[in-house]
Formats: C-alpha cells, structure tokens, sequence
C-alpha cells in the first residue's frame, strides 16, 4: 500500500514538473532594464583637442581641454582647463584661457568663465582681455562680456563693466563703469 501511494506521488510530481518547466519555456522573458544616463548618448574624452574646420577646410578654431563631454540633447560641449585658438579675418592669432567653457555647436559661440584670459593683435596692436565670463562668436568675429573686464591694449589698460570687442572692423565697446584714459 506504501508503494502505490509512493508511486502515486512520484507521478504527480513529474507532472507538475514537466507542467512548470512548459510554463518557464513557453513564457516571456524576463524584461531586462535599460538605465539611460542622465545627459543621453555622447562623448567625453581627457586631454583632448576639439577642432573645428570651415567649408575651406580650414580651421575656425581649437579647443584643448583637460576634459570634453557633449552634452547632445542640449546641443553643447562642457569643457574643463580650456585653451582656445583663433584667429581674426586678417588671420592673427587670438589665444583664450579658461576654467570652464562651453561650446554651443549650432551657434559657434564658445562660453568660457573662471580667470579667463583672451590675447591677440587687435587694431595692429597687441591686446589682452581679462575677465570672469567671455564669449568668443567665431562665425561673427565678435568677443564679449557683460563682467567687469579689463583691457589691456597698445600698453594702456581700461576697465569697465562690459565689453564687446568686433574683430572684424576692429571696435572695442566698453558699456558701462569705464576707468582709464586712452590716448593715441
């Protein structure tokens, strides 16, 4: 009698294991789970060069930088420890350091901010712009700043609260709180 109930028991539980291991096979399975990063796909590098080049082939401008990510779904490029070059239409070299910048890639406009220091020929002369924040427009040929910012240009030194510098026709426009004299 022991042996029929053992029997029994054998064969319900080989039924119920071909029966979950059917079920286990024939389901779904088991959904896995995709974490995307807060920033969305892109790049980053270290000590890397970012250079960008017009129709012509040639270089607008270059940026070396301690570290580089793009930041796609905004459109723009966070740099660290940047160093930027450039030139002006007559083709003299501008030279820009930085903290911190940011590239805007559909504008052209490159942010930087933290102890920036902008060098160049402006006017045939030689110049130097100091400032917290600055903005270099290189399809417009155009630096800016809305800070506080000192110029040191032809050895003479202003300062103001703003500043927009045009390279191509060679204008400086200091907006407000001016301090220094200029005299040719």
């Amino acid at each position: 009698m022991i042996y029929r109930i053992f029997a029994v028991l054998t064969i319900v539980a080989v039924i119920l294991a071909s029966l979950l291991l059917a079920r286990q096979q024939g389901g779904a399975p088991p959904s896995t789970t995709v974490q995307r990063n807060p920033w969305g796909e892109g790049y980053s590098a270290r000590n890397a060069k970012l250079v960008e080049t017009g129709a012509d082939g040639l270089p607008l401008y270059a940026l070396d930088a301690a570290s580089i990510r793009q930041l796609p779904n905004e459109g723009q490029v966070e740099l660290t420890q940047v160093q930027m070059s450039f030139h002006d239409p007559e083709g003299d070299p501008w030279t820009a350091t930085a903290d911190q910048g940011e590239l805007e890639q559909a504008a052209g406009q490159v942010k930087l901010s933290g102890d920036v220091h902008v060098s160049g020929i402006f006017a045939s002369q030689p110049a130097q712009i100091v400032s917290a924040t600055l903005s270099v427009d290189i399809h417009r040929d155009i630096v800016s700043t809305k800070d506080p910012v000192h110029l040191l240009w032809s050895g003479q030194q202003l300062s103001s609260t703003g500043l927009t510098a045009n390279l191509k026709d060679d204008r400086v426009h200091l907006e407000s709180a001016v301090h220094g004299t200029f005299s040719k």
